[in-house]
């Protein structure tokens, strides 16, 4: 955990925003898991960044923070993982290669996105337009060396979910 550096930031577009320096994988690991300290359900989470950005690696972390020991995969070919632990249902989207809005409906994604689930969406500007809201924004910008994450609350309960995290990695 080497590279896993905290400093808050306001961004006037968003309520309050954190960021996060990750030197490697191991270091978004970490963060992923200390996200999953704060999630509650009815959450929706966009993962924002280019291919090879680590939003499936945050996604990994944050499973196994809540206690998934299986294999975590990209959803790219599926659209969606969905993962049951305890009482809380995650759904992991991927829209990257998503083409036909028509594909949204038959699928019956809108379902998913109810006061019992987590949603952590990759490429939702693939899905615009058809998607709620999303209380939290993850926007991954890669480096030389590591990693640059800010992590923007968009709601009050993302709002709160910041707080929380913000409050666990510097207690004082």
């Amino acid at each position: 955990m080497g590279g896993l550096f905290l400093r808050s930031i306001h961004d006037p577009d968003s309520k309050l925003a954190l960021s996060f320096y990750l030197a490697d994988e191991a270091d978004t690991l970490t963060l992923g898991k200390k996200i999953s300290t704060v999630l509650r359900p009815n959450l929706i989470i966009f993962l924002n960044g280019n291919l090879g950005a680590g939003k499936t690696t945050l996604v990994r972390g944050i499973l196994h923070g809540l206690g998934h020991l299986h294999t975590v995969k990209s959803p790219t070919y599926n659209l969606v993982e969905i993962y049951k632990i305890s009482r809380l249902y995650l759904y992991h989207f991927d829209f990257y290669r998503f083409s036909d809005p028509y594909e949204w409906e038959e699928a019956g994604f809108r379902d998913y996105f109810n006061a019992n689930s987590v949603c952590l969406i990759e490429w939702p500007e693939k899905a615009a337009g058809l998607l709620p809201a999303a209380d939290l924004q993850i926007n991954f910008q890669i480096l030389e060396s590591g990693r640059n994450i800010s992590i923007h609350a968009d709601t009050d309960a993302g709002e709160q979910c910041l707080l929380c995290l913000r409050h666990r990695q510097n207690p004082d």
